[in-house]
Order: structure tokens, then C-alpha cells, then sequence
């Protein structure tokens, strides 16, 4: 771990008992917290996917010889690389990797397999008379009680309403678990259209997918073995189905003329460096280390087919990364791994409203958030943001945790503090007045850090996280270790009893809303969130077995942001945060990030077609960096809400 001094360079005024009191810093102190609060930076990058990774140099896959007919031999069954091409530093950030390289060989081609008696026009007629869009089982009270106990349902689903969406995923080979992982993210977006259901692809059987509006297959696992009732079911066209990835090779062999009808076929894939994808005419970022593939083509014909979106190559050339042709649209990745701000998962996350909203509205609106503020907050600095936002008719919410924490004393000269709102009057009476021009409090945790640990970097409030642990390795990443000792359901619904009488205490309504202390936690806690608040306003984290049921493995996760509401897989809504915060200087290994990049995530977010450019804002950073980020995002044709409008 480096040291502190290292994180907090500079000197440190302790507060005076005056000033403290009456909520007020001098410069110093000011200038001090400014250095402190850097880690809602560090987990926000982590989750939005700003990794340094392994650069693996690759080439194009050439196809067969003997062409699309040919059937070279097998490859071994799982036969990618060993591992993700993951930088090991990054092991303990919340970002996804990508599945293992493909192997050096074209994916195999081969006859169709023999339907069994039963499966094939009477599977074609079920899926013709069934009907549309049946709400899936489950509910997200099931979901949270699960993750109360540390264990899941199989299948959680998200109750909200709407049609339905059928998610498979595969689950074979050593890295299997991440098709659950691709899986949930894909629920949680779904969940914006309406009710979803998630099962390992292996467990389709015939006629299943005429319950649903729409299916997605993830296909993570090289060559896992996709049942013919899936493949057959696909090609009767009866409904909209995305295909991810691996596996197509399988659906276009049960189809001997399926070059023909569909009007495309594959040639192998593509490990060229790719660092964007174009859609809608914008170009979105993918991380150009990613060497697990895109598929590419051996021939598209562009009056059956239309190629949806394209990958770039560093030397400007282009093929498809997305395509559409009657009931099919086949993506050649998993847009979920290494995502960003402003990645190509935005294209993902607005392809699906071809599937199941095709009759959206086009709108943009936009969100802002004042963030990390405390019994400790400079109420002066709390008043100017309430009287910019309210001059401009920016409505705005704010993130209070109602005591603060010095356990170690690190910010006052190695005494420790401990106070809770109601001790600092000033500042309560900032709130009141930020209330009074706009402005909407959500709970921000209790303390926002734990114990008297560094966790990871002093121990004190807005420096740390509350209710996760991390630390800082020797490569300065931030690294996610897992729940704090002692985490429970029932511990995490007392911190935000605690949070509540603080908030009570000092003459303040109780906050209808939560938000997650660097945006972590177990998923115990998510269940007690979900229990006390209809909302969240945070990016969320999701382990290992949360679908497939059993014990919680919080070793495996990924973190997860959204461009619009969507009800996540605990069963909470969520108000979505996308585009980040300003950042003026580089830390833990992320880049400084200043009004014109929140400007830009928020540019390219508007490909999708009902989304959102939500930032936040911490306030000690004045009005200026504020002022031209409302107006960049304005000028894009934004309109700024409430929170409580979402």
C-alpha cells in the first residue's frame, strides 16, 4: 500500500473548535479536503471500466480454405487462452474483462444436426401462437431476500412491467462464471423494457422463447454447446433475438442456406487493434487492448443485411460490428467487457430498444449531483452551487452522510473527531437553503468510511468506503477486498437506522433515496438498501451466483453503470449516474477529467434514444468547472430534471 503522504501530499491545517462549529474552514483546511476526497473519483473509473490491461497484438483470422463450405478439424473445446486478458493489477476493480482470446484457428463449420421428433414445425407453431411479453417468475423481493442470506435464487428476476425478455448465457469451462456476470448486466439493462428471466443457455428447450418479446444469448464460452431446440427455434424467426459473440457458427451450420436468407455469413475473428466502434454516425470507445476478438466477415449483402454499427481498426479501416437481418442482430463481442463512459456498450444499451421499444420517444435529459457533503462541508461553498444551479433552473439533488469521522485523527493533528450534523447548525442551515433553490438531500451513508481502518486511504469520512473493503496496492490501483467483518443484512440496515435519527436529530427530513459510499457494497447491503429506499442513485455491484443460486462469491463481480432507470437485479430502481465528475488531477492511476470530458460522455450518450447525461459535482471545487459543464451539457440539447422526475 503507499503511503499517505504519498495520497495527501501537502500540509494539513486542523480545524479549530470555532470554525468547526460554525461549519466554516480556513483556505488551508479547504485546500487540504480538496486533496483528501479522491477516492469517489478512483471507484467511479473502476466501475466505469478505466483499466490498464495487457496489450495483446493479434491478426485477422483468415477463413477456411476450401471456403464457407469447408470443415477444417474441431478445435479443442475451450481452446482460447488461459486466461482473460487482464492486467493483474486490475484484479480487484469492478470492471468485467473479456472472455479468453480466441484460438488461432477459424471456428469450426459443420453439418446440421438432426432435429428430434417434436422439435421442429411444432416448435415453429408454438413459438407463432404463444404469447407476447409473459412476465417472467420471481420478484425482486425474492432477489433481495436471497442476497439477504448471501444467497440467490436461480433465475431472479426484476418485477417491473412491460414485455419480457429471455436471457441466456453460457456457464462451461474454467472461465464460465462470466457468462452470468455478461448476463446480469444484461438483465439490469433489460429491466428498463420490462420483466426478464436468466437461465444458462444449456436449459432452453423448445418452444420457450414464444413466452417472451425478445431474447439475448451470450455467447462467452468458445464453442459451449448450444441446444438445437435453441438453433432451430432462432431461425423460425418468430421472435427478436441478439446474439453475442461466440457460438454463431453453430446457428449458421443448422442453416445450410442461411447466407442466402440472412444475407451475411462469418469468416473468423478479427484480433486487430480496434479502439472504436461507429454508431449512429458517433464513434465510441473501445479499449484497444482488448484481444479477444470481433468477429469479421466473409460476405454481407447489404440488401438483406444492414450493418448496424463498425469497428475501427488503428488504421481507419472498417467491418462490421453489428448486424441486422430479418429476426436476427448478431453483435461480434461482448460489449459488456472493459466498458466505459463513453464505450461501445452505449450502442448495445440502445440496440435494445429495436427489440423491445422500437416506438421510444427520442429525448435527452440530463442530471446533476452535489456530492460528499458533511457536518464538515463549507457552507459558504454550499450556498454558491445552490445559487448558481437555481439561477440557471438546474434542479439538483445532494449527497449528505450526516456524520463525520476523523478516526485517526489524520485531518486534525492526530486528534480524532467524531460529529454528527446537529452539532454544526451552519450547515444545516446551508442544506435548508439548498432545499430552497432546487435542491433534493439523498442519504450518502452514515459515516462514509469504516472503523479506524484505512479503507483505503485514512480512515476518514469521504475518503473511504463504508461498506466494502479495499485497499491501495503497490502499483497505486485501488483494489476491492470484499464486505467488512461483521456485514450482514441486518448490520447495514443499522448503519442506515443510524444515518436516518442523524438526519432526524438535526432537523432534516429522512432522505427517500440512498447512494452507496464509492458506489460499494455487499450484496447484503444492496438487500437492506433495498428494503428501507424505493431508490438508489448509484452504479451498482453484482457477484458471482446471484443467478445461478448457491452461495455468494463476492471475489467475482462487476460493477455496472446505466444510461437510463433501469430496476436492477436486488430489485431496486435505479436513477442512473453516467458521465462522471470532474477530476482536475490525475490519481490512482486514472486521468484528470475536467468539464470538456463529462462534455463529451455526455455527446456521445446521445445515441441512445431515451437516455440520460448524469453527473456529480463535489462542491469544494467552486462554481467555474460546474458552470461549464451545465452549459456544454445544455448545449447539446439536454434538459436537466429532478431526480424525483426520473
Amino acid at each position: 500500500m503507499i503511503r499517505l503522504t504519498q495520497l495527501f501530499a501537502g500540509s494539513r491545517g486542523a480545524r479549530s473548535s470555532a470554525s468547526a462549529s460554525a461549519g466554516a474552514r480556513t483556505g488551508r483546511e479547504r485546500s487540504s479536503a480538496r486533496r483528501r476526497r479522491r477516492t469517489r473519483g478512483a471507484a467511479t473509473a473502476a466501475a466505469a471500466g478505466l483499466l490498464a490491461l495487457t496489450v495483446g497484438a493479434g491478426t485477422a483470422i483468415a477463413a477456411p480454405a476450401g471456403g464457407k463450405g469447408g470443415s477444417p478439424a474441431h478445435p479443442p473445446r475451450h481452446a482460447r487462452a488461459a486466461t482473460p486478458q487482464v492486467h493483474p493489477g486490475d484484479k480487484g476493480l469492478s470492471t468485467l474483462p473479456a472472455p479468453p482470446a480466441p484460438p488461432r484457428t477459424p471456428p469450426p463449420r459443420r453439418a446440421p444436426r438432426p432435429v428430434p421428433p417434436g422439435r421442429g414445425g411444432a416448435a415453429i407453431a408454438g413459438a407463432a401462437t404463444g404469447s407476447s411479453g409473459t412476465p417472467a417468475t420471481g420478484s425482486s423481493a425474492a432477489a433481495a431476500t436471497a442476497a439477504a442470506s448471501a444467497t440467490a435464487t436461480p433465475l431472479a428476476a426484476a418485477a417491473t412491467t412491460g414485455q419480457g425478455t429471455l436471457i441466456l448465457y453460457d456457464t462451461t469451462g474454467t472461465w464460465g462464471w462470466l457468462g452470468e456476470q455478461y448476463a446480469m448486466q444484461a438483465a439490469n439493462l433489460a429491466s428498463r423494457f420490462g420483466t426478464w428471466q436468466a437461465r444458462p443457455v444449456r436449459s432452453y428447450t423448445a418452444g420457450q422463447m414464444a413466452q417472451y418479446a425478445a431474447v439475448i444469448y451470450i455467447g462467452s464460452t468458445y464453442d459451449e454447446q448450444v441446444p438445437t431446440a435453441f438453433l432451430t427455434d432462432v431461425l423460425a424467426g418468430s421472435r427478436p433475438v441478439l446474439w453475442l459473440y461466440d457460438n454463431i457458427w453453430q446457428l449458421t451450420a443448422q442453416a445450410p442456406n442461411f447466407a442466402t436468407t440472412y444475407g451475411w455469413n462469418w469468416s473468423g475473428f478479427d484480433t486487430t487493434s480496434v479502439g472504436s466502434v461507429r454508431y449512429k454516425g458517433t464513434d465510441l470507445t473501445r479499449l484497444a487492448a482488448n484481444a479477444a476478438g470481433i468477429m469479421n466477415y466473409g460476405t454481407v449483402d447489404t440488401t438483406k443485411a444492414t450493418v448496424v454499427a463498425e469497428a475501427v481498426r488503428a488504421n481507419g479501416t472498417r467491418f462490421p460490428w453489428a448486424l441486422r437481418s430479418n429476426n436476427l442482430t448478431y453483435i461480434g463481442e461482448i460489449p459488456f467487457a472493459y466498458a466505459d463512459m463513453t464505450d461501445r456498450y452505449l450502442a448495445f444499451a440502445d440496440m435494445l430498444f429495436d427489440a423491445l421499444a422500437p416506438q421510444a420517444a427520442t429525448r435527452h435529459r440530463a442530471l446533476v449531483r452535489i456530492e460528499d457533503v458533511g457536518p464538515d462541508a463549507d457552507p459558504a461553498e454550499l450556498r454558491a452551487i445552490a445559487d448558481y444551479l437555481s439561477s440557471v433552473n438546474v434542479p439538483f439533488s445532494v449527497a449528505v452522510y450526516p456524520r463525520y469521522v476523523d478516526a485517526n485523527g489524520t485531518y486534525n493533528n492526530g486528534v480524532a473527531q467524531d460529529y454528527t450534523l446537529a452539532s454544526r447548525p451552519d450547515v444545516v442551515t446551508a442544506l435548508r437553503y439548498m432545499t430552497q433553490r432546487g435542491g433534493t438531500l439523498i442519504m450518502h451513508g452514515w459515516t462514509h468510511q469504516f472503523s479506524n481502518v484505512a479503507n483505503p486511504y485514512s480512515g476518514a469520512s469521504a475518503d473511504d468506503f463504508e461498506f466494502f473493503r479495499a485497499h491501495v496496492d503497490a502499483q497505486d490501483n485501488v483494489v476491492y477486498d470484499g464486505p467488512v467483518p461483521g456485514d450482514s443484512q441486518s448490520w447495514a440496515a443499522g448503519r442506515m437506522d443510524g444515518s436516518a435519527a442523524a438526519f432526524t436529530a438535526a432537523g432534516l427530513s429522512v432522505p427517500t433515496v440512498f447512494e452507496f459510499p464509492h458506489y460499494a457494497a455487499s450484496a447484503p447491503d444492496y438487500a437492506a438498501a433495498k428494503a428501507k429506499f424505493p431508490r438508489r442513485y448509484d452504479r451498482g455491484l453484482y457477484f458471482r451466483n446471484q443467478l445461478a443460486g448457491g452461495t455468494i462469491d463476492h471475489t467475482k463481480f462487476g460493477g455496472q453503470f446505466f444510461p437510463y432507470p433501469v430496476t436492477d437485479i436486488y430489485g431496486s430502481f435505479i436513477i442512473p449516474e453516467n458521465i462522471g465528475n470532474v477530476e482536475p488531477e490525475a490519481f490512482n492511476n486514472h486521468p484528470a477529467r475536467l468539464p470538456a470530458d463529462l462534455i463529451d460522455a455526455a455527446r456521445r450518450n446521445l445515441i441512445v434514444r431515451d437516455g440520460f447525461a448524469s453527473m456529480f459535482y463535489h462542491p469544494y471545487l467552486g462554481v467555474d468547472y460546474l458552470r461549464q459543464t451545465v452549459e456544454g451539457v445544455k448545449a447539446l440539447g439536454y434538459t436537466f430534471i429532478a431526480a424525483s422526475a426520473v
